[in-house]
């Protein structure tokens, strides 16, 4: 009797000992996938910030568009202080074109970003990831006088549980440096009425806005407006 109460204790122990171990490694797991997706979004803003596009800019117009992403992941991911928010709203104008740039002042640009990231997140929304054209799908043309590309990239935003995905078409051009630079960019007008006018994009490149508004179509403005 005494004998089948050691072997029941010992049971009992045995099984409260596996449910706290489980318990504890489910917890430190959720704790690590939350601290490692922290730690990804500080490394790439780091990396950003410490970027010197004077000695390394992005050479393609599929590598600068990726960095751009990187830049929106940055702004819409990430808790910004003030100096960060400052520091990479200046690393994105660095790579708009002079035209696209001298439609908002710094601090016109500055306080349309933060009213687009608390846009964002009053709706709990969040850039989890994007992609971009491949090299091979990169449009190459001339446009008065100046080197044009035209590339597409994806953004797919986390509502929750839920996940929206946004397509852009982006115009870039080079400058007399020979750096590409974003000149505009619109929702993908495939979307929208099937086609994007390539003749329109210089002329209308001082109404879009410098914040991709992936969400609001009203505020994101258009390549053909």
């Amino acid at each position: 009797m005494k004998l089948r109460k050691i072997i029941y204790g010992v049971i009992v122990v045995l099984m409260l000992a596996v449910f706290i171990l489980g318990a504890f490694i489910l917890l430190n797991k959720k704790n690590s996938e939350e601290s490692t997706e922290e730690n990804v979004n500080v490394t790439a803003l780091t990396e950003i910030l410490l970027q010197d596009l004077n000695k390394n800019y992005p050479p393609t117009p599929k590598e600068l568009l990726k960095y751009y992403s990187e830049i929106t992941c940055c702004f819409y991911n990430n808790e910004l202080n003030e100096d960060e928010l400052v520091k990479l709203a200046g690393k994105a104008r660095e790579i708009y074109d002079d035209e696209l740039v001298a439609t908002m002042t710094d601090e016109e640009y500055v306080k349309s970003l933060k009213e687009d990231i608390l846009n964002f997140k009053s709706q709990n929304i969040v850039v989890s990831g994007y992609s971009v054209s491949a090299s091979t799908d990169v449009e190459l043309f001339s446009q008065n006088g100046y080197d044009c590309a035209r590339l597409y990239a994806t953004y797919r935003l986390r509502q929750g549980t839920e996940y929206i995905y946004s397509n852009e078409v982006f115009i870039l051009r080079k400058d007399e440096g020979g750096h590409w630079k974003i000149y505009g960019w619109a929702l993908d007008q495939n979307e929208a009425d099937e086609e994007t006018d390539v003749e329109n994009a210089e002329a209308s490149a001082p109404v879009l806005s410098f914040v991709p508004n992936m969400v609001s179509e009203g505020a994101n403005g258009g390549l053909n407006e």
